[in-house]
């Protein structure tokens, strides 16, 4: 073998061993891409696992009106499950449930999904919204299911501008318009008046 074939191999070799040393630290189950966490609410119990839960205010501060809750609900368990209800507790807001076809129960399919918020989708509006929840705040919210039960998150509570516009409550009061003031002006009579000595 020659020289320069030997140096290649050597070469070649050296670039396998730091590639599969810089690869290591990305596989197995104690690796560090596992401890990276999502900015959004999230937790498991059992077989049920909540993403993406969130309470949507109205799009003005100070606005009084509905909110609404926004998640996903994933069933990894054989059977169907109902959301019986959705509670925030602190607080004596209720929470009206809808499913996607606006009557019924909203049912978390064994093995499947359900989004609640957004066009099409289930819904869970908070009636007393701006009485239960402050913009930036994060909120507890449990979500009860027939067979899991209570599962508890600490929801992130945003206004429904930009991106969560579309997930936010549908009933947003209208601003009253402003209606003109009128002022009496006084009127010129035409008349000059005159004082004495001029």
């Amino acid at each position: 073998m020659s020289r320069s074939l030997r140096r290649g191999a050597l070469a070649a070799t050296a670039i396998v061993f730091s590639i599969a040393a810089l690869s290591a630290c990305g596989a197995g189950n104690n690796a560090q891409t596992l401890g990276i966490r999502p900015d959004n609410a999230a937790v498991s119990v059992g077989e049920v696992k909540i993403q993406n839960a969130l309470v949507i205010t109205q799009p003005e501060p100070g606005v009084k009106g509905p909110a609404a809750v926004s998640a996903t609900l994933f069933n990894n368990g054989r059977e169907a499950q109902v959301l019986q209800s959705i509670s925030l507790p602190g607080s004596s807001a209720a929470v009206t449930l809808k499913p996607a076809g606006g009557s019924g129960q909203i049912t978390v399919p064994a093995g499947g999904y359900v989004v609640i918020g957004g066009e099409g989708n289930a819904s869970a509006v908070i009636e007393n919204g701006n009485e239960s929840a402050r913009d930036g705040d994060a909120q507890r919210v449990v979500f009860k299911l027939s067979t899991t039960g209570d599962v508890g998150i600490d929801a992130f509570v945003v206004p429904a501008r930009h991106y969560f516009k579309d997930f936010g409550p549908s009933a947003v009061p209208a601003v009253p318009a402003a209606t003109p003031t009128t002022t009496a002006s006084a009127e010129p009579t035409g008349e000059a008046t005159h004082s004495a000595g001029h």
